[in-house]
């Protein structure tokens, strides 16, 4: 097995890091079934059902619910993005370097935390087998074997998961396979046990709530530590065959085994046990805590080798769900050190065995840090929160994901969205919000851990991600900065000469200067590095911009940028220049099925950074240097007031000399005075700051709007209509009126949208989908 040379989204230098692939449909469900059969079914079952009462079955399976909404989001993007990291490589694409750095931070310390607590848990159970045995171990006491024990446990599976995946994946198969069966004796021999018992349906039928539904929830927020398996499959992407198919199957065949285990485990918990006299069933297995499975046992196993059997089950759970996390806390350190995230230490292969051993060493070494040293159950309780706070991250970036990367291959799309996403987002907060009001201190801990990872990250991780991403900027001259900035993308000649003039009119306006951009798109084949062979295309674009600056003594400042997708390199640029004012170019057509104005437009316009304006151009049309009159229709609202605005600074400062404006407001057949006053009005809202003495007012009637601005044009050479205002959850480009008229007219048409507002921003990219013809139209 050899690295592979393919470039990933997420790490674009020459030479690209990769894990072999080794990893069955079986092998990787096993993996997370591993995870989630663990010690919190055997240290769990009996706290939650003091808490929950017979409502413990409830509590579980709406655990299995609330992970199956977030693994909705796990099978879409791990089928998507199938390389090692899971949550925090989508989380970083999502939404951005420091989520990106906190979701790996959280996700590394829980899973290497979970591992601490599966450790000592095999230590606990093997003590108490030596001691059941009657083995003096060197006059040890149990504490001293617990943690002898949990040091040699947590050595060996380190070891294991250094010499590979496969060897990883092979003994957690056993290993999982025996759990399996041994609890499947637990339940069989149960159920016989509650056959025998006298109105053993009773106990689900009488008080189910003893504690009421807070109960519940309490019991959930508890054993969902138990759930979370599934974010392991996810981990391992990049060593999975076949991963856009066999990562979404695994997730849920392991959730759907995992809950059915647990749901049987705690029906026969609750129905075969026999509790002392006088004492209910639910409040024994509570007092009895972590040993109440094993209690379970030793009254419905034959021969009294029930607690015997169940030690040993957990012994092997343990080792089992040690196994799943000592795996996944290496590979997100591994795919965090790719990323310098973390050190370069993390990212290195052995050259024999293709794992990432130091990572998984320095994992290792940090469970047993933690391990020997720290409070591990309120750890442990930190461990979930960051959990939950990191199904929320994943929530969101799968939301955004579909705005930023609408193209990309999706083998399994979360079904009914965006309403599951947010379902699981809420249920993750309050989930959160109950492990607060049950072990505050956890938060604390938590809080501590997210403090030290921003500290790191802005202090020093930062710098040294910038310093190592590929340099997209290729050229960049800077004249004179002023505070206005019109920022002008161009991909042709035509459009250089068409937007350049527009653009540096503009400007000259607001007395602000020109960002003139030619973005070289680089394929998938290609590294970002490769793309600087494509640099010298975008120059001449560039120095005829810079030639139309010339004439209005504007100041140009231009820019050449790599990017793998054209409009999200026009809106970085945008964000860091804080451009006043965007104008794109569209011929009045596409070949882009499926988009109104095209794959670089639609995504600009439909949640604008900045101010946009699209212009129309008519081929060899000169619109600025023969403007000799602009048709403005108006209808009320900001668009329409920023294109009078737009409209007027074209007028006043074209060389030409002053144009005229003509603002035209339609009205139905036979308008009133009233409506005929509402048109004034709206004349003078959008007039209102300007002063400009050659404008013309125009109210025209005409049964459709479209046809009745069309009817105007005669005796114009230019259009400036603004966008139609749209609600917050209606998503339009621009408007079935402003697109229309764009089509159809003879002149040159600047369609006007103001930029989104935060929250239109936040919805546009999470909970509404991109605009297309179809969702357009209706």
């Amino acid at each position: 097995m050899a690295l592979n040379n393919v470039p990933s989204p997420h790490h674009h230098a020459a030479e690209h890091v990769s894990l072999s692939r080794t990893l069955t449909l079986f092998t990787i469900t096993m993996i997370g079934v591993g995870a989630m059969i663990g010690a919190g079914i055997f240290v769990l079952t009996g706290i939650a059902a003091g808490v929950a009462g017979p409502a413990l079955v409830l509590a579980f399976f709406l655990n299995g619910v609330v992970a199956m909404l977030t693994a909705a989001s796990y099978a879409e993007l791990g089928s998507a993005f199938p390389e090692a990291g899971g949550g925090y490589l989508w989380v970083k694409i999502g939404l951005g370097g420091a989520n990106g750095f906190l979701a790996g931070w959280m996700s590394w310390f829980a899973h290497a935390v979970a591992g601490s607590l599966y450790g000592l848990a095999f230590g606990r159970f093997a003590a108490e087998l030596v001691h059941m045995a009657g083995i003096d171990l060197f006059g040890l006491t149990v504490h001293q074997q617990t943690l002898l024990f949990m040091t040699l446990v947590i050595v060996a599976f380190t070891a294991i998961n250094y010499r590979g995946a496969s060897e990883t994946g092979a003994v957690g198969n056993v290993i999982t396979i025996l759990k399996i069966v041994i609890l499947g004796l637990f339940v069989i021999f149960g159920v016989l046990a509650m056959l025998r018992t006298d109105a053993w349906h009773t106990r689900f039928t009488t008080e189910f709530l003893p504690n009421g539904i807070v109960g519940v929830f309490i019991a959930m927020g508890l054993t969902f530590i138990a759930f979370e398996g599934y974010e392991i499959i996810a981990q391992s992407g990049e060593e999975v065959i076949q991963p856009e198919r066999n990562v979404p199957r695994a997730i849920f065949l392991s959730i759907l085994i995992s809950v059915t285990i647990y749901v049987l485990v705690s029906i026969t918990a609750l129905g075969a046990t026999t509790p002392p006299a006088g004492m209910n069933v639910w409040d024994y297995l509570g007092q009895q805590k972590e040993v109440a499975v094993v209690e379970v046992a030793q009254q419905t196993f034959p021969l009294g080798i029930g607690a015997v059997v169940l030690l040993l089950s957990g012994l092997i759970s343990t080792m089992s769900a040690l196994n799943a996390t000592t795996y996944s806390s290496s590979r997100v350190s591994f795919a965090m050190g790719r990323d310098h995230n973390l050190p370069e230490i993390f990212s290195r292969i052995h050259p024999r065995r293709h794992t990432p051993y130091l990572a998984v060493i320095i994992s290792g070494g940090l469970m047993l840090l933690m391990a020997w040293s720290l409070p591990i159950e309120e750890v442990a309780a930190a461990a979930d929160i960051m959990f939950l706070l990191l199904f929320l991250q994943v929530n969101v970036a799968v939301m955004t994901l579909r705005h930023k990367m609408p193209d990309l291959p999706r083998s399994f799309r979360v079904p009914w969205f965006p309403i599951v996403p947010l379902l699981a987002i809420l249920a993750n907060a309050f989930l959160a919000l109950v492990l607060f009001s049950f072990a505050p201190r956890a938060w604390v801990t938590a809080a501590i851990w997210l403090v030290v990872g921003l500290l790191a990250y802005y202090t020093y991780f930062r710098a040294v991600e910038i310093k190592e991403k590929p340099k997209e900027i290729l050229l960049e001259e800077v004249l004179v900065s002023r505070d206005y900035s019109v920022l002008v993308p161009v991909a042709t000649e035509e459009q250089a000469h068409e937007l350049g003039a527009i653009g540096t009119v503009v400007a000259r306006a607001n007395q602000g200067e020109v960002l003139a951009l030619h973005v070289v798109a680089v394929p998938q084949q290609l590294t970002l590095g490769e793309g600087r062979e494509l640099l010298r295309e975008g120059r001449k674009y560039l120095e005829v911009v810079i030639e139309k600056a010339k004439q209005y003594d504007v100041p140009v400042h231009t820019l050449i940028r790599l990017g793998r997708k054209v409009d999200q390199a026009i809106r970085q640029t945008a964000v860091d220049n804080a451009s006043d004012l965007i104008v794109l170019g569209w011929p009045g057509y596409t070949n882009t099925a499926g988009k109104l104005f095209g794959s670089v437009i639609d995504p600009l316009v439909d949640n604008p950074p900045t101010d946009v304006a699209v212009v129309r151009y008519i081929r060899d049309g000169g619109a600025i240097e023969n403007l000799k009159a602009v048709l403005v229709p108006v209808a009320g609202g900001p668009n329409s007031r920023r294109a009078v605005r737009l409209a007027v600074q074209l007028a006043q400062t074209v060389q030409s000399g002053p144009a005229k404006v003509t603002l035209m407001h339609v009205a139905p057949p036979g308008a009133d005075e009233a409506m005929h006053i509402r048109a004034q009005k709206v004349f003078d809202y959008t007039l209102e700051g300007i002063e400009y003495d050659r404008i013309e007012r125009r109210i025209v009637e005409a049964e459709q709007v479209v046809e009745g601005i069309l009817s105007q044009v005669e005796g114009h050479n230019m259009i400036v209509i603004g966008a139609t205002e749209e609600p917050l959850f209606k998503n339009l480009l621009m408007g079935n009126i402003t697109e229309q008229i764009a089509k159809r007219s003879q002149v040159t048409t600047i369609m006007v949208k103001r930029r989104s507002s935060r929250l239109h921003s936040i919805v546009r990219q999470t909970v509404l989908m991109p605009t297309t013809p179809e969702t357009q139209s209706q």
